[in-house]
């Protein structure tokens, strides 16, 4: 059961890959734009859906957390220096706008946490409860 979660990232990420190819194309760019991003908001939008309905096992939860715990940082570092050679290689315009974005998100972090109303803390897991997945 865990290789369904696997199956889920697998299709979410050529899903995105596809979306980003395809984007590029319509911009005129010779490149993926934004096709991980796309398969990981996916993913997102897909487990979301998937839990919410009571389709998705613990087992296969398991899947797609063994993945998001080791394949998505992986691949967000790797586009992440891609796109730090490109500012480089593109000028100061495209430097100024990559510290102006970092410096707004980091801005409105506090905003986006005050989104929603406050809940209680989970409850610590307990050993039977480990024991039944």
């Amino acid at each position: 059961m865990i290789i369904y979660g696997t199956a889920i990232l697998a299709v979410c990420v050529l899903v995105g890959k596809t979306i980003g190819t395809l984007l590029g194309q319509l911009l005129g760019v010779d490149a993926d734009v934004g096709g991980v991003g796309f398969g990981m908001v996916g993913l997102l939008l897909v487990t979301g859906w998937l839990r919410s309905r009571h389709y998705l096992p613990k087992v296969t939860e398991r899947g797609v957390l063994f993945w998001s715990g080791i394949y998505i940082p992986i691949v967000v570092a790797m586009a992440m220096t891609q796109n730090v050679r490109s500012a480089v290689d593109g000028g100061a315009m495209a430097i100024v706008a990559g510290v102006v974005v970092v410096i707004a998100s980091v801005a409105l972090v506090p905003v986006i946490a005050r989104i929603g109303a406050p809940s209680e803390p989970l409850a610590p897991l307990t050993g039977s409860e480990d024991e039944e997945d």
